[in-house]
């Protein structure tokens, strides 16, 4: 095709992803830019935080695909923020730069019958065949027997993490576990859904992208303190749901060649002392 603007871009990846447009109302908006900008290539990242934006504008990459939002709430309304020194500051240097955001959530999620944030998860843990195909949710996973201790050092090699939560006794048997990232651990509006996953498929272990203390954690905390064989391994929403935007890369290049296409890491938000 040679020249690609921004609106041609989405148009194929929609088309591409779902078959067109499929969620209505939704947060997958241009934050800031133009659809009309010709794009000189694209940078896939989990939030377009300061650091990111100057990488892409490194690379001379023009249009950042962004899995969460650009201005701090979740449908990147600025009405709040128009006079915030924060936001005046990060939209210079946007509009200084040229660059163009979009964000890529819900088609992603709910847009086919495929949750690409979790593809690009199983992907980069090598876990596809221990995931229970019964199920109607990728979800549930049964892996060679381990240990939390074991699968948490494993887990921090693969996910360049210092520290990892955990609930259960580090030398806690583990075989079957349950994987709900980002948001998905606070329930998907169901708040004691993740409570009744782990009976329903007789899990060990949960891990969890965003926590709340008195559903999730104090069930799997009570269940520890009487003797349950169950855990709970903690992630963090950026962490367990990056991999999905490094996956994207792959994809955007099976189906992009004029222009050059990379992943960047938005990073563990989080210094621990």
């Amino acid at each position: 095709m040679g020249k690609w603007t921004v609106q041609q871009v989405i148009d194929k990846i929609l088309l591409d992803m779902c078959g067109g447009p499929k969620v209505s109302p939704t947060c997958d908006i241009i934050s800031i830019g133009s659809p009309d900008s010709e794009v000189t290539g694209v940078a896939t990242t989990f939030m377009a935080t300061f650091d990111v934006i100057k990488e892409a504008v490194k690379q001379g990459k023009n249009f950042i695909i962004t899995h969460e939002p650009t201005w701090f709430n979740g449908m990147d309304q600025t009405d709040w923020c128009e006079n915030d020194s924060i936001y005046l500051a990060k939209k210079k240097y946007l509009e200084e730069n040229g660059v163009t955001i979009w964000r890529l959530h819900d088609h992603m999620h709910m847009g086919s019958e495929i949750d690409y944030i979790y593809e690009g998860l199983i992907e980069e843990l090598g876990w596809r065949d221990y995931l229970q195909k019964d199920e109607p949710q990728p979800w549930i996973y049964e892996i060679p027997k381990t240990t939390l201790r074991a699968l948490s050092d494993e887990f921090k090699k693969i996910f360049h993490m210092g520290t990892i939560q955990i609930i259960g006794s580090p030398d806690m048997e583990v075989k079957r576990v349950g994987i709900l990232v980002g948001g998905g651990s606070l329930g998907l509006g169901v708040e004691v859904m993740p409570m009744q996953v782990m009976e329903r498929d007789r899990l060990d272990l949960m891990v969890v992208g965003d926590i709340t203390e008195w559903t999730i954690c104090a069930y799997l905390n009570d269940a520890y303190q009487m003797g349950f064989n169950k855990g709970m391994l903690t992630l963090g929403h950026e962490r367990s749901e990056e991999f999905g935007m490094k996956y994207m890369e792959k994809w955007l290049k099976e189906r992009f060649t004029d222009f050059p296409i990379s992943f960047i890491d938005a990073k563990e938000p989080f210094q621990y002392l």
